[in-house]
């Protein structure tokens, strides 16, 4: 049985801009492996509706989940949610219960919780609410669709939260090797034990550090035994090039 899949929706005009630099995605590709989730694409568009809601289309087609991060606070440039309702054509308004956990986050709610606030409490119809337990202002998930806040500790702590309730696969295991070897010379032998091991995902990753060529080579399988034989296989045609990792 395949492993569920996933992708990522970075929204959000400060990325494009590179005023932001995103580091959801890499917390969120690291939890999915653990969990067994594979994640196959990350995507990043601007604050403008249409490409929100076709992006969301598009994506939740395509794989079992889709993770999205960004645009659901108070200001007039947060419209996920509303795109994400749209992109499923349900309603979407001011939901109760998701009122109720916004307000425990101010001392006076009656007063604090003024019409921008509220806007983070605007749930699209049938969605089930994500826990923020650091600014409480909740996510949701619609669908196969996951709704999380941009602020970095505010996704992470909703990934830890919403992960438990899905159904993952077989978690990826990992080994890095280094390889003290120019990657135009250790492309062939990988080649050779890419083709001899079709199970393991080998990665290329060079370095130049004080003039010195190498390369990081990573090798990722579901099986250990499938692991070793293809470590054991590079170890064996790089020979003396492999450098210690201790």
């Amino acid at each position: 049985m395949p492993n569920p899949t996933a992708a990522m929706l970075v929204i959000g005009d400060e990325i494009l801009s590179g005023r932001t630099r995103d580091s959801n995605m890499p917390y969120l590709a690291g939890e999915l492996a653990k969990k067994g989730i594979d994640l196959r694409e990350a995507r990043v568009v601007p604050d403008i509706a249409g490409e929100i809601i076709a992006a969301v289309k598009q994506l939740r087609a395509r794989y079992t989940h889709v993770f999205t991060s960004g645009g659901i606070g108070p200001t007039h440039d947060d419209i996920t949610a509303d795109c994400v309702a749209a992109a499923f054509n349900v309603g979407i308004g001011v939901r109760d219960d998701a009122r109720a956990i916004l307000a425990t986050n101010y001392a006076n709610p009656e007063v604090d919780l003024n019409p921008q606030r509220l806007r983070m409490a605007r749930i699209p119809d049938g969605a089930r609410l994500i826990d923020n337990p650091v600014s409480k202002a909740p996510g949701f998930t619609l669908g196969n669709v996951h709704v999380m806040a941009g602020v970095p500790a505010v996704f992470q702590a909703m990934v830890d939260g919403l992960l438990p309730r899905l159904v993952g696969g077989k978690p990826l295991i990992s080994r890095s090797v280094q390889i003290n070897m120019a990657e135009g010379l250790l492309a062939g032998p990988l080649g050779e034990i890419a083709g001899a091991h079709p199970s393991v995902t080998i990665g290329c990753y060079p370095f130049n550090r004080n003039g010195v060529y190498g390369a990081n080579v990573v090798l990722r399988a579901e099986e250990s035994g499938a692991l070793d034989a293809a470590e054991s296989a590079l170890k064996e045609l790089v020979g003396g090039s492999v450098a210690p990792t201790s």
